[in-house]
């Protein structure tokens, strides 16, 4: 077996479109059409070699990327984990514990609620979706079930109140992510020269986290029944951009979820360590990055580095 090359670009200073020199891998059009809109932007004739288009965030850029895959750039899709990779959903999904415990205070004052802590509702998630795995995949209707769990265990059993906490819960949820600083800076530079796709475990809808019209593909495992890092979300994914997995990279925090699931599935990965955390042997991704706007740099080193990636019966 090959010993992978790991591509390490640690902290440091935040680095420029110009200084990945990113520019020079836009794509070449030889055959454009004027876009009638008030903007001077040109845009690709939609019949050019039967290809796609796919938009590229809510600038309003179209890029030409075709839905298989034939440019001839070696990685031609990069596709990201949402939870922790893109926005913090432990600070979010905290504070709107928070604001859903004080509704449920004001809604039930007593003995019963007043002691009620956070730990103690996401550790009743945790044993409501561990019991439920493989027969409950929508993460909504998972959280619903938590907080009829948590009523019961107060000894307020009700579906009621559990169907108002839950949408108080979401409504927070979805109404406050706040992606991490760099995220669209990094998106819209990647934009320019890759089919970007978001592929998660959670259910961070790209329409409400600011980055509507992003992605070319988005793909939750709650909509196919399997998580990563089962390789079959993976292929999915793959499917729906038409590309081979050694052309499709992913982005994300997780070693086993986003690496292991990633490389298991024939792609290449990359891991997102923000924090400095330690590397356990057991894991050898493709290259390791600090900040999203290491990318651009990161992707043009790992084309040069044959694929180490195989996929796996």
């Amino acid at each position: 077996m090959v010993t992978p090359t790991i591509i390490s670009l640690r902290p440091g200073a935040t680095e420029s479109a110009e200084e990945h020199g990113i520019l020079s891998q836009t794509p070449t059009v030889s055959n454009r059409q004027t876009d009638p809109s008030p903007d001077t932007t040109t845009r690709p004739s939609p019949h050019e070699s039967g290809k796609r288009l796919a938009r590229r965030g809510d600038s309003g850029w179209w890029g030409l990327h075709s839905k298989t895959c034939d440019d001839p750039v070696v990685i031609k899709a990069v596709f990201f984990d949402g939870d922790q990779t893109l926005w913090d959903f432990e600070v979010l999904m905290r504070r709107s514990l928070t604001a859903t415990l004080t509704q449920l205070k004001a809604l039930r004052p007593g003995i019963r609620t007043e002691d009620l802590d956070i730990e103690s509702v996401v550790a009743d998630r945790e044993a409501v979706a561990k019991e439920l795995r493989g027969t409950e995949a929508n993460l909504e209707r998972i959280r619903l079930a938590a907080f009829s769990r948590t009523l019961s265990r107060l000894g307020l059993p009700d579906d009621d109140l559990a169907g108002q906490l839950n949408a108080y819960y979401l409504l927070h949820r979805f109404d406050n992510v706040e992606l991490f600083p760099e995220v669209v800076d990094a998106l819209t530079v990647l934009s320019r020269s890759y089919v970007l796709g978001l592929l998660s475990n959670g259910n961070g809808y790209p329409e409400r986290s600011g980055l509507g019209g992003t992605f070319a593909s988005v793909v939750f495992s709650q909509d196919h029944g399997v998580e990563k890092p089962d390789r079959r979300l993976f292929d999915v994914a793959a499917a729906e951009v038409g590309c081979d997995p050694d052309e499709v990279v992913m982005v994300g925090d997780s070693l086993p979820n986003d690496v292991s699931g990633a490389q298991n599935a024939g792609w290449r990965a990359i891991w997102l360590n923000r924090d400095g955390r330690d590397r356990p042997d057991e894991y050898t991704p493709d290259a390791e990055i600090s900040h999203l706007m290491k990318l651009p740099k990161t992707l043009r080193a790992l084309q040069l580095v044959p694929s180490t990636s195989a996929a796996r019966p």
